[in-house]
């Protein structure tokens, strides 16, 4: 089905031996490409090793806001010479998080920037992380402008809509197939298809009819239905114009 999965995380403590086998099978499930995400210094190098163990996956590396808080000195020291590697693609995922009541919301803006900076430094796209942050996700967006994607899209219609015009993509994960979920379905609606990515978060979220398991890239192709039946087009369609958007972002 030549789909491109955007955000995935693939890691031995979510997966266990059951990991390499299923990244074995996903081309044969229809997945073409897959961005193996990292959310700190450690399981961004796990990607990075699956990624040169795999040809069909690249790797993204970056520190998340939630993991930002005990970094070593030499954090974006280490980061660049991960960012430097041919299989990266990325830089995330980074942002900020404000779901948590002990949350400081001044390291997080700092780590965030600072990861910004880097990656217009090294040219390269940005994931980004935005939960109960919105505000000030756009207003640190809007400063920096960078080139890259706003995954797990939580915002409003409006949210959308300004983060296209910055020119940026956004990023659906399985979300759009639950019941409740009429904000995403809004905000999804309210982008052109030239700025739509397909990914599913994995291990979380699966979409219906899987929500509540494990979740891997091969469920996607459910999202994309969804997403599909929102913008009028087929699924395969979907599917195709999805992984056109990513390719151009990604440059792979």
């Amino acid at each position: 089905m030549g789909i491109f999965e955007t955000h995935a995380h693939y890691l031995k403590e979510d997966f266990g031996d059951d990991l390499i086998p299923l990244l074995e099978s996903m081309p044969s499930l229809g997945v073409e490409k897959i961005i193996a995400v990292g959310y700190d210094l450690r399981s961004s190098a796990e990607e990075i090793e699956l990624a040169h163990r795999f040809e069909y996956i690249r790797a993204a590396a970056g520190v998340h806001p939630e993991n930002c808080y005990e970094l070593p000195t030499d954090w974006v020291k280490q980061l660049e010479a991960m960012l430097a590697d041919e299989k990266v693609c990325a830089l995330g995922e980074i942002g900020l998080d404000y779901h948590y009541d002990n949350t400081d919301k001044a390291v997080q803006a700092e780590v965030f920037e600072r990861q910004l900076e880097l990656a217009r430094r090294l040219s390269l796209p940005v994931i980004i992380h935005s939960r109960d942050a919105c505000e000030d996700t756009m207003n640190i967006l809007k400063k920096h402008k960078p080139r890259g994607v706003l995954h797990c899209f939580s915002g409003s219609a409006e949210t959308a809509a300004e983060v296209v015009k910055l020119g940026m993509y956004i990023g659906f994960t399985g979300v759009l197939t639950f019941k409740n979920a009429k904000k995403a379905l809004a905000a999804c609606e309210a982008v052109p298809l030239d700025r739509l990515l397909l990914e599913t978060d994995c291990p979380y979220m699966a979409p219906v009819p899987h929500r509540g398991k494990r979740c891997d890239s091969s469920m996607i192709q459910f999202t994309a239905a969804k997403m599909a039946e929102i913008k009028g087009v087929s699924t395969e369609e979907m599917i195709d114009i999805a992984r056109q958007n990513a390719e151009r972002l990604f440059g792979v």
